[in-house]
């Protein structure tokens, strides 16, 4: 088994069972803090870091780092309904960028040098072992009772799991998919594609029988995002980032089909050229103008296509997992955010409590109905009324995972190489064979902690 698919197999094996899935590559906006400065309050009687904390009685002012990765109104509703149960627990919300490289770098350097706030941020699935390593999270097993992790599956567990410690808490998790618009396949009289090639062909036909302006849709910014879609495209190919020896494989025919496949999405102008600048929100406001058929985005998409006053196309979106170059079937990121905690925090109990109560029952619970975002907490994701809410829920079952080479601390940098490379062969600045060797290199660097 491919590196980086051992633990995709294995978080794939107990999602099913539970009916979700595990966004987490980031997007770009601007950011503000929020009442974000020193506003813990210390409440040392039931803060013991020694064992389990005691936290059904925590009192207190936290500070919650989170970014409004899907929606605008999802922190301020968790937090409304959060301390409508723990009325003596105050919560701030520190606004954080979209960017999941920017509010790493934020916290990094916040956290590096010895803040107590944020107390609690939200972090992206791919963090546990840098931030383990960097002591910026603290490992949560060893103040939570054992029994709380049983309310998540296992493979959920074992991604926030670094050398046996968990550090993080899976909050909500998100898978790529294939958004189409299903009124225009039907006019057409297209099939829902199941390869890249229909995809593409799909395209150019709607494209030119005037349709539609763009045909598909995705990130192609230099960022993380970038690095979760080319991900899909080279593990569809047959390729890899890391061999079973964690060294760099990745200059290899296999990810030349891929980097080769994506570049001429743009040269065949199935994609716009300025795909180069798109990230999740660029892409997505695009589909919801009705200027593209297809999109590869995360979740919320179903949501935002039905629901938002700036979507021109509801009740005209379809969507299924993403297609494949001719193998049985094709392969989306692992992507998610989970909930960690400064080990610098002054008011654990607090924290501990906002974290038991944000993936419990109540909580998932909002966020599947309210925002269609796929539920960490097994219970709420196998629940029949959930999965009726959106179409997603219904195929995720149906999705094959592939996770990024997230296990070791130097990562940021593994997937710098990866996307920045992948983005100059997307503009056409270098050719796909001489930016893979040179990722390649990057990364055999970045593999032995000498970064980029």
């Amino acid at each position: 088994m491919k590196s980086g698919m051992v633990k995709a197999a294995a978080i794939a094996g107990t999602v099913l069972i539970a009916g979700g899935a595990i966004v987490g590559c980031g997007t770009t906006n601007s950011s503000n803090t929020s009442g974000g400065g020193n506003t813990s309050t210390t409440n040392s009687s039931t803060t013991n870091t020694s064992g389990p904390v005691n936290f059904q009685n925590a009192s207190g002012t936290i500070v919650w780092a989170a970014a409004p990765i899907t929606h605008t109104g999802l922190r301020a509703a968790m937090i409304k309904a959060f301390e409508k149960q723990y009325p003596k627990i105050k919560v701030t919300l520190q606004n954080m960028n979209t960017s999941t490289n920017t509010d790493r770098a934020s916290l990094t350097t916040t956290i590096g040098g010895g803040s107590s706030t944020p107390d609690v941020y939200m972090g992206d699935v791919i963090w546990p072992a840098q931030f383990a390593a960097s002591q910026l999270a603290m490992p949560l097993n060893s103040v939570l009772p054992s029994s709380f992790w049983n309310r998540f599956s296992a493979g959920l567990v074992k991604g926030a799991t670094y050398k046996g410690k968990i550090y993080a808490a899976p909050f909500f998790a998100d898978s790529g998919f294939l958004w189409y618009r299903k009124d225009l396949l039907k006019k057409a009289h297209l099939p829902v594609p199941t390869t890249w090639a229909q995809v593409k062909s799909e395209s150019e036909t709607l494209q030119k029988d005037g349709y539609v302006k763009y045909g598909f849709v995705w990130q192609g910014n230099s960022y993380e995002g970038l690095t979760c879609d080319f991900m899909e495209y080279l593990t569809d190919a047959g390729g890899q980032v890391l061999n079973s020896k964690g060294q760099p494989n990745i200059d290899t025919p296999q990810a030349l089909k891929a980097l080769t496949f994506m570049r001429s999405l743009i040269t065949s102008s199935v994609t716009p050229s300025a795909v180069t600048t798109f990230e999740e929100p660029q892409s997505e406001n695009v589909f919801l103008q009705g200027e593209a058929a297809f999109q590869r985005n995360w979740t919320y998409v179903w949501n935002d296509s039905q629901t938002s006053s700036n979507s021109k196309i509801k009740g005209k979106v379809g969507v299924t997992v993403l297609p494949t170059f001719g193998g049985p079937n094709g392969y989306s990121t692992i992507g998610g955010w989970d909930l960690y905690v400064n080990p610098h925090s002054k008011n654990v109990a607090a924290d501990l409590a906002f974290i038991n109560w944000m993936t419990g029952k109540q909580a998932q619970t909002i966020l599947a109905k309210d925002y269609s975002e796929l539920p960490t907490n097994a219970a709420v994701a196998s629940n029949p009324a959930i999965k009726k809410i959106s179409p997603v829920f219904n195929i995720v079952s149906k999705t094959h995972y592939v996770s990024r080479p997230d296990q070791s601390p130097n990562y940021p940098a593994i997937s710098k190489a990866i996307y920045t490379n992948v983005n100059a062969a997307l503009e056409g600045s270098v050719s796909p064979s001489a930016a893979l060797k040179t990722a390649q290199q990057q990364i055999k660097q970045a593999v032995s902690g000498g970064g980029l």
